[in-house]
């Protein structure tokens, strides 16, 4: 196995190969297309379909502030919720197949600023990934630290990159074999001074996951809360366009995006004002499809209400029309939150039976149909 000595090493070359090299073609080069570009008639249909089964990122803050107390393991066996039987429903009675895990770094280190993994920690995390796995899903692992530890920005007076690479070097490694697990490099960067900089940090965790020998999905996340709105405007788009692979190309390198429904796109509010096509879907799909890239939408829901249902269900037809760029969706949240959390898409269950919530019978299920309803 290579040690993360090895890994330093790896990324060091590669990094002196980026810097080095001369290539006839700038492959980081983003493209501005003057004219629409439609979907191909192959689109219509999207890839993932999933829920946030949250827990294990409880006691973190939006200023990457977390506590290994603070979790709470939606599993019962740690006396949580059920979140592998909600798993379980989501996909034989639903159709859903994918779910993100988010954990927050210190969980996976015991508080400690490190790139090693606590063992005792890690094998209740991966216990929640075992219970995914087994329901033969996609199973996104998301660090959920905002781009920082403890108040301080990873790559940018926080953590070095390489410590950041050896955590993701360590959790590869780990599910090297595992075709159905896809690595979110981090949730929701927000108020990261230098974008490109970020993006630096970003291809060491995607360098340390190829040399793990992981050949997995990697989704790359940009400012602003990766905001589906602002991901070309304010540079993340064309930041990340420059992260590669070991060997030069971008496969598997999926951009991570977000977006919320209600006024202020925080996913605090019950009510939903927008369907986020015009402002958010609509020029994303444009740029994506111009520079052959994908995005999936790893954070979207609203309130279990009428006006959720109306815009949500909207948002899902567009981004379904425009599957081949927009790969897919993954609701926000089921897990340990309780039945009276503003955006639950927590399965009340009685005896064998589970019953959703408004949203997810009326539009994040796949068996609702909401892939071919109406944008409008």
């Amino acid at each position: 196995m290579l040690s993360f000595t090895g890994i330093l090493v790896g990324l060091l070359a590669f990094s002196q190969s980026l810097t080095s090299a001369t290539p006839t073609t700038d492959f980081g080069a983003s493209k501005n297309c003057t004219t629409t570009l439609p979907p191909p008639r192959s689109a219509g249909k999207l890839a993932h379909m999933g829920v946030n089964i949250a827990g294990f990122d409880f006691g973190c803050g939006t200023d990457g502030t977390c506590t290994a107390a603070g979790a709470w393991p939606p599993l019962t066996q740690f006396y949580g919720n059920d979140g592998a039987g909600q798993m379980q429903h989501f996909v034989k009675n639903d159709g859903f197949n994918t779910f993100r895990l988010p954990v927050g770094w210190q969980f996976l280190t015991n508080d400690i600023e490190s790139g090693v993994l606590n063992s005792t920690n890690f094998a209740k995390y991966d216990a929640l990934v075992k219970a995914c796995l087994g329901t033969g899903s996609h199973c996104i692992i998301d660090i959920h630290n905002y781009a920082r530890f403890n108040g301080s920005i990873i790559g940018q007076g926080g953590p070095s990159n390489e410590m950041f690479a050896q955590l993701w070097f360590n959790i590869a490694s780990h599910y090297k074999f595992e075709s159905n697990v896809i690595f979110g490099v981090m949730n929701e960067p927000h108020d990261v001074p230098d974008i490109n900089l970020w993006a630096q940090t970003v291809q060491k965790a995607v360098t340390a996951i190829r040399l793990a020998g992981c050949h997995a999905n990697d989704l790359l996340p940009g400012n602003n809360w990766t905001s589906a709105a602002t991901f070309v405007s304010n540079g993340s788009a064309d930041a990340l366009n420059k992260v590669v692979n070991l060997d030069g190309p971008k496969h598997n390198l999926i951009f991570d995006v977000h977006k919320y429904l209600d006024s202020d796109n925080s996913g605090t509010h019950s009510d939903c004002v927008t369907n986020n096509i015009q402002e958010a879907w609509a020029p994303l799909t444009q740029w994506l499809r111009c520079n052959g890239r994908q995005a999936l939408n790893t954070e979207t829901g609203g309130g279990n209400t009428d006006s959720c249902v109306t815009f949500l269900c909207q948002q899902i037809a567009f981004q379904a029309q425009n599957s081949d760029v927009i790969l897919g969706y993954v609701g926000w949240a089921a897990g340990y939150f309780d039945s009276t959390y503003v955006l639950s898409e927590v399965p009340t269950q009685n005896g064998t039976t589970w019953t959703d919530s408004l949203l997810v019978q009326s539009c994040l299920a796949p068996i609702s149909g909401s892939q071919k309803g109406s944008t409008s």
